[in-house]
């Protein structure tokens, strides 16, 4: 009887269970009591047999309650399967199941949350809101969850009802004192950072157990394209490091990093402190100094490869008498280039400019790496005039290449001296108006410097100096 009653609640069968009850009037009670872990309505949940379900609560409500081997209740298989209608007929027959939890710790809803089970957690938190309070093994809330499984729509649906009753709820820490904030940062999840900072009263400048922000969390994990969109989130919310955290008090005392979480906790997202401008000089040098980095390395390697494969490319065999021994005029070397034989007049230019690219560019590479104190403004100035004399020789090479290796017809010389042209005269101009821009900021700082400018138009200007400059 037990392997029909198994059977039955495999199909969903009412009929058969019926047919079981009359033969057998105590067999749902043998099936409590028997070893077997698993009672037919873990089985009937699990598949959604509503019907079956509903049958075997009426005459036992007290399955509902039962445990398999997992400790997993019939509420949280069908929780898991998304079996709604399911779910609310186990909460109407005994709604403190609710609170049970797993092996793994996590109740029926925390099961939900995780599958991304919609209409079953809303029904869930209908019935019994005191649920989005209990927490995992960890420490969790369901929002951690929903962050953690990337589980948006869910994450919306409990911010909309639980929120507005219990802000509390955003803000909670897991046992490594993480937020949900922080989670998102971890996870690269940027729709769920954009809300949370947009929508929710989410902490942005929280402290985890170790001492970092989210923002901290963010620089230290790896590169991401979502970085970028992420970043200017949590900065646009007021997002600092914890190292550019406020550590003096009003009492010029030092506050501890926890003092700080405790001070933050208590302020709102949007009073948070704004960088100072030695803060944001620094941020800008730092960018400036990573682009620099980037283009000479380009610069370097463009060069290099040029000077091995030279316009015309080597020769590549030897050819320095004829059959008779005699020399001949246009003898040459394998793996020496052709057209330092063809045109030595521009293969020497091109080697000029080729090296001035070159070498300015490992000029660049070698004092950013350095470790030398040059984190003025004045000697990042330097060194981007470096990278524009590195440019315009490596567009001299270009133009000489071009030369060289275009046909000799009249047609595609006029073509290619009009192209040469436009082209030279379009770069020179470009390059003045970057000059005289950058003459006219310095002029700005020289006269601000010396008093020549009035306190509240220094104010103004000071902000642009913190612009990147092309």
């Amino acid at each position: 009887m037990e392997k029909r009653l198994s059977e039955a609640a495999a199909e969903g069968n009412v009929e058969s269970l019926l047919q079981l009850l009359r033969e057998d009037p105590l067999i749902l009670d043998k099936t409590i009591v028997s070893c077997v872990s698993e009672t037919p309505l873990h089985t009937a949940s699990i598949l959604g047999h509503v019907n079956f379900v509903k049958q075997l609560l009426s005459s036992k409500p007290e399955l509902a309650s039962e445990l398999d081997s997992s400790c997993c209740s019939p509420l949280h298989l069908a929780a898991a399967k998304g079996h709604v209608e399911v779910v609310k007929e186990l909460l109407k027959a005994d709604s403190q199941v609710g609170s049970v939890r797993n092996l793994e710790g996590r109740t029926a809803l925390h099961v939900a949350v995780a599958k991304g089970r919609v209409t079953v957690v809303a029904e869930l938190v209908r019935v019994k809101p005191e649920l989005t309070r209990v927490l995992t093994d960890r420490g969790e809330t369901v929002l951690h969850l929903c962050v953690k499984y990337f589980r948006l729509e869910v994450l919306k649906l409990l911010a909309t009802e639980s929120v507005k009753k219990d802000s509390e709820l955003v803000n909670w820490r897991d046992s490594d004192g993480n937020t949900i904030l922080h989670t998102a940062v971890t996870k690269k999840q940027f729709e769920i950072v954009n809300l949370l900072l947009t929508m929710y009263p989410a902490e942005v400048n929280a402290l985890n157990k170790y001492g970092i922000t989210a923002l901290d969390v963010l620089n230290q994990s790896p590169r991401d394209l979502r970085d970028m969109d992420i970043e200017n989130s949590l900065r646009k919310a007021g997002a600092l490091g914890a190292k550019d955290l406020l550590l003096i008090t009003d009492d010029g005392l030092q506050d501890t990093l926890p003092q700080i979480a405790k001070k933050l906790s208590s302020k709102p997202s949007s009073s948070a402190q704004k960088p100072s401008p030695k803060h944001k000089h620094t941020d800008w040098l730092g960018r400036k100094r990573s682009a620099l980095m980037v283009v000479a390395s380009l610069l370097a390697t463009t060069a290099f490869q040029a000077c091995l494969t030279p316009p015309g490319g080597v020769w590549q065999d030897d050819y320095i008498s004829d059959d008779k021994g005699n020399p001949v005029l246009e003898s040459h070397i394998a793996g020496t280039s052709v057209m330092a034989y063809k045109a030595a007049k521009d293969y020497g230019i091109f080697m000029i400019f080729n090296t001035v690219a070159f070498l300015s560019s490992l000029s660049i590479i070698l004092l950013l790496v350095s470790g030398l104190p040059l984190r003025r403004r004045r000697y990042m100035w330097f060194q981007m005039i470096t990278v524009w004399i590195a440019i315009t020789a490596q567009v001299g090479t270009y133009f000489i290449t071009l030369r060289n290796m275009s046909p000799k017809s009249t047609r595609v010389q006029r073509m290619l001296k009009e192209v040469t042209e436009i082209s030279v005269l379009t770069w020179l101009s470009l390059m003045g108006v970057v000059f005289l821009g950058n003459v006219a900021r310095m002029n700005l700082w020289i006269l601000r410097k010396y008093g020549y400018i009035k306190e509240k138009e220094r104010a103004s200007l000071a902000e642009e100096d913190d612009e990147e400059l092309l």
